[in-house]
């Protein structure tokens, strides 16, 4: 099927891999396909970490290696994004490298030590990673100088060596863009009639400020939109994890499901809950696909509503800059719910006083440059196993 998606001129690619369809895309060492997944068998190697609690382990690896991914442009950004389950006390670590005409053109770069619990290993981006030709900001790999026109990711999946239960990874990949020109005002909508102009998803509406001075996790109330958000997707698609996931709640306060996904989001090294890969992995943990990518435009996004799908977008703005939302933010998630019958974006906004104030109709054009201007067009897409995703453009960014 070929998209009528408009591409706006702006370089995006995203590329991911499902096991075990994907395991032939790369090279395992030490891993081997179970079920949906690839999962340790012999060891390729050992690792030593201390855990939170101070005591130094043994940890046996695995792991898989992709192909490089030729994007066709010059890579300026990466972000991975991957599902797993980890059991027990095992782990994973994610890193991701450059790509030139010639091979690397970076070393690896690690962009996650992550688990789906936090009592044996700190789920962590990792800091203080730069040199002349990259550096990590968070979870994103930042190229700089260096001749790349692609990427490579690497998952090593670990676990103690005294433990039986080893790590699952179910899908992991990446979205690579180039150099962002900027706003250049509002993008038209796909060739022919609106496919969304007038659809309005329904997502139940969760105010992240119902959690205002809960201690721990970067916070509450006025930091936790990315895992709010990620809640009342989860919600949509009846995968909201069950209540005996957080009976530890307590005081268990309004809504006790989005202080599990805040405590199972959080970033130590970050100290806040909103780093995105670790946001979409949490949703994978209960049953859904769920990836990172950036879109060029609510062009590109209202293919998604148009198919069911709604989508977390990531927005800086200043109040007032864009009406209806009057309040400063360097960077905050939302929920893109919808569409009026005139095109304007119908959104899920957390940062409301009570959950009653959290749709809100912005304008299209304003709200657009924001979401560009502030994340690159970042992207969420959480849906449940098998359905299906819109057409792709022509370049494809999904």
């Amino acid at each position: 099927m070929i998209s009528t998606t408009p591409t706006t001129g702006r370089d995006i690619t995203y590329r991911g891999f499902r096991f075990p369809d994907s395991l032939d895309s790369g090279v395992a060492e030490g891993l081997e396909p179970s079920g949906r997944s690839l999962v340790l068998a012999e060891p390729a190697g050992l690792v030593d970490r201390t855990g939170p609690d101070g005591r130094l382990r043994r940890h046996v690896a695995g792991r898989w290696t992709s192909a490089p991914v030729e994007a066709g442009f010059a890579v300026r950004e990466v972000v991975p994004s991957w599902t797993a389950d980890t059991p027990g006390d095992s782990w994973l670590r994610v890193e991701a490298r450059g790509w030139g005409d010639d091979g690397a053109a970076t070393g690896w770069y690690v962009l996650a030590d992550w688990a789906a619990a936090d009592h044996a290993v700190r789920r962590t981006s990792v800091p203080g990673q730069r040199d002349g030709v990259a550096r990590v900001d968070t979870d994103t790999l930042v190229l700089a100088g260096a001749a790349v026109t692609g990427w490579q990711l690497r998952v090593t999946l670990l676990r103690p060596e005294d433990a039986i239960d080893g790590p699952l990874l179910h899908t992991v990949g990446a979205v690579a863009s180039g150099t962002h020109p900027g706003p250049t005002g509002p993008t038209p909508g796909p060739a022919g009639a609106p496919v969304a102009w007038g659809t309005v998803l329904d997502v139940p509406r969760y105010s992240q400020r119902l959690h205002a001075g809960v201690q721990g996790w970067g916070g509450g109330g006025d930091s936790w939109c990315s895992p709010t958000c990620i809640s009342m997707v989860l919600a949509y698609w009846g995968a909201a994890p069950p209540g005996d996931r957080y009976a530890w709640v307590d005081p268990p306060g309004p809504r006790p499901v989005v202080v599990h996904a805040a405590r199972h989001c959080f970033d130590h090294a970050y100290g806040g809950a909103g780093n995105w890969p670790f946001n979409t992995a949490y949703a994978g943990l209960h049953g859904v696909d769920a990836f990172v990518t950036r879109l060029r435009s609510l062009a590109e996004a209202e293919a998604f509503v148009a198919a069911g799908i709604p989508l977390v977008v990531s927005a800086a703005f200043r109040a007032g800059q864009v009406p209806g939302l009057d309040y400063d933010t360097a960077g905050h998630l939302m929920v893109l719910v919808g569409f009026t019958s005139t095109g304007d974006p119908v959104l899920n906004d957390p940062y409301a006083p009570d959950d009653d104030g959290v749709r809100r109709t912005v304008p299209r054009g304003p709200f657009e440059a924001a979401w560009q201007a502030g994340s690159g067009g970042v992207a969420y897409v959480l849906r449940p196993p098998g359905f299906p995703l819109p057409p792709p453009p022509a370049q494809p960014n999904w």
